[in-house]
């Protein structure tokens, strides 16, 4: 999954950035409300976690503008706040869940996963491509034999270029899928997880076909 994490104290960013990639996600990091409200319009993230005081636009705004938009990807409100009312306030401009800090790591993943299946769910458990099966909830990658033993870099590579349905992906889409956009990587890496990622999938009749100058397309082989 990508996610896009809204904090607008650093160390609990941090914290939070490496619990989640730790778990295989790529996350996109911001700070405060008004970019937050602009990088929301036209990213491609997954899964938002949105504190509610932030610096310039505060989240519930950031939240009901996003539902405004139509945009219904579910959303994490954080906040310092307990008081019964603001988790009515979040809950009803929006929001899927709603966690108190402070909170245990422990539970903060738990309500990753439990947004990561409402996701998966939406966009069907399951996809086939060649002789693959890709559990979206897993995020598994099995052949005949059952799950391949595939780090967890080239399954979010193999689930960006999956979900594209056989249409071209940009390297720097590939990077942003990685990572989370504005991390500190170039390009190049991309081609060597392509790489690796290509040679397991040959024997399976699944090929990656890179368009010079345009990005990577994944489709079953002729």
């Amino acid at each position: 999954m990508r996610i896009v994490l809204v904090e607008d104290n650093i160390s609990v960013a941090k914290g939070l950035r490496y619990h989640l990639e730790d778990a295989g996600h790529a996350v996109d990091m911001l700070h405060d409300g008004e970019e937050a409200d602009l990088f929301l319009q036209n990213d491609g993230a997954d899964i938002v976690v949105l504190d509610i005081n932030l610096p310039n636009k505060d989240g519930l705004t950031v939240l009901r503008r996003m539902r405004q938009r139509g945009d219904t990807r579910p959303v994490l409100i954080l906040t310092a706040r307990s008081d019964l009312q603001d988790k009515v306030q979040g809950l009803d401009a929006g929001a899927d869940d709603y966690l108190s800090k402070p909170f245990e790591m422990d539970e903060f993943g738990a309500r990753i996963r439990a947004l990561s299946r409402r996701v998966t769910d939406s966009a069907g458990q399951s996809s086939k491509i060649g002789g693959l099966t890709y559990d979206r909830s897993a995020r598994t990658i099995s052949g005949p034999d059952g799950p391949l033993n595939v780090p967890r870099r080239e399954v979010a590579l193999f689930e960006r270029l999956l979900l594209a349905d056989g249409r071209i992906v940009s390297k720097q889409v590939l990077l942003d899928s990685l990572y989370g956009t504005g991390a500190d990587m170039d390009e190049p890496v991309v081609e060597v997880y392509v790489s690796r990622l290509r040679k397991r999938l040959q024997r399976f009749g699944v090929k990656i076909t890179v368009k010079r100058g345009l990005g990577y397309c994944m489709q079953v082989a002729a």
